[in-house]
């Protein structure tokens, strides 16, 4: 009883799985695609799945025939037949038949999705953008427009868009789910690819993916995410002009917000920037850039984006990220000096 009552708790549970497994929101599932390369992906996985669920059905149906009609019913020994040349000419011929057809379309797409030909060309107009990923969290550098942002990638629709990929510290894979696959991000070598981000779609799910890391990179690895705000070449435009204007540090709005900013050249100049400038020395690298902290839509990439979530990051981030780079670079701020560092930090917008 008791191995049986097991048995149904795991059935019960495989089959939980297998439907959760159909959920997705449409900004972050894979089974929900929002650009040229996830429809690619997704149509070879529906071909593969159908050739595979087809083998499945015609074996089952050729086992049930072979167990009714076959089935045992004397002690009369059966005829011996030592082989059938056109049967094994069949299940030969078959799976190259089925390895054909999922060969040939799959190699065609690995091509096209391998040509980065655009990016390498001189004088090229096509929008790169050198990624890099650090313990735990992301820098996007845009070299023709000469902007450095972190944690949130913005990107036109409706058209391509190359990418660098490069690693600071340790292996990690950059992934859009609903938008194509992953590319690992190596410490030796540069990777590229190409995304393109459907509006139509990115209207659907408010503008708004979620990247993620897709290669385990340490203890905080389930929590290395990133936003991508995918918008109309207009609207992006206007963006980038917008960070453009920033040739300088933002200065605080208020007595409050002053006060957080000489906490923040004392304690945190070191590692943060605060200007979307990409000729920022590779020292304010060590840590993402702020210079529109304002803007983002989350703290550290996983908390809500409130003073109250920033505050309770600055005063331990390992509780919510373990193994993060930040902790113990800085000296214990009271709740005073916590308050006008977040006043500062919310007011860094590029845009209003």
């Amino acid at each position: 009883m008791k191995r049986l009552a097991k048995w149904r708790l795991i059935s019960l549970f495989g089959i939980l799985a297998l439907v959760l497994s159909g959920c997705g929101e449409p900004y972050l599932s894979a089974l929900k695609p929002a650009g040229e390369v996830a429809d690619m992906q997704y149509d070879l996985m529906k071909l593969s799945t159908l050739i595979m669920v087809g083998v499945i059905v015609i074996v089952m149906v050729i086992f049930f025939i072979v167990m009714v009609r076959f089935r045992r019913k004397d002690d009369k020994i059966p005829k011996q037949v030592e082989g059938s040349h056109k049967l094994e000419i069949i299940w030969t011929a078959v799976p190259i038949l089925l390895l054909l057809i999922l060969a040939v379309p799959t190699v065609a797409a690995t091509f096209k999705l391998a040509d980065v030909s655009p990016m390498d060309k001189k004088n090229s107009k096509a929008l790169v953008i050198n990624v890099r990923s650090h313990l735990y969290w992301w820098d996007f550098e845009y070299p023709g427009q000469k902007i450095v942002t972190s944690q949130d990638l913005v990107v036109p629709t409706d058209e391509k868009v190359y990418f660098n990929l490069k690693s600071s510290d340790v292996k990690h894979s950059f992934w859009i789910p609903a938008v194509g696959g992953k590319l690992d991000t190596n410490t030796e070598n540069v990777n590229k690819f190409w995304l393109e981000f459907d509006d139509k779609r990115a209207n659907e799910a408010g503008n708004l993916f979620y990247g993620k890391c897709a290669e385990l990179c340490g203890p905080s690895h389930a929590l290395m995410d990133f936003k991508v705000k995918a918008i109309s070449r207009d609207k992006f435009d206007a963006w980038v002009t917008s960070m453009q204007n920033v040739k300088e540090p933002q200065k605080a709005q208020g007595t409050v917000a002053a006060q957080g900013q000489e906490i923040f050249n004392q304690s945190c100049i070191g590692c943060h920037a605060v200007t979307p400038s990409n000729k920022m020395p590779e020292t304010a690298r060590l840590a993402p850039n702020l210079s529109n902290f304002g803007d983002r839509s989350r703290v550290a990439g996983v908390l809500d984006h409130n003073k109250k979530e920033l505050k309770n990051w600055i005063r331990n981030p390992e509780t919510y990220k373990p193994g993060n780079m930040m902790t113990g670079k800085y000296p214990e701020m009271s709740e005073e000096q916590l308050d006008a560092l977040a006043e500062y930090l919310m007011g860094l917008k590029a845009q209003e």
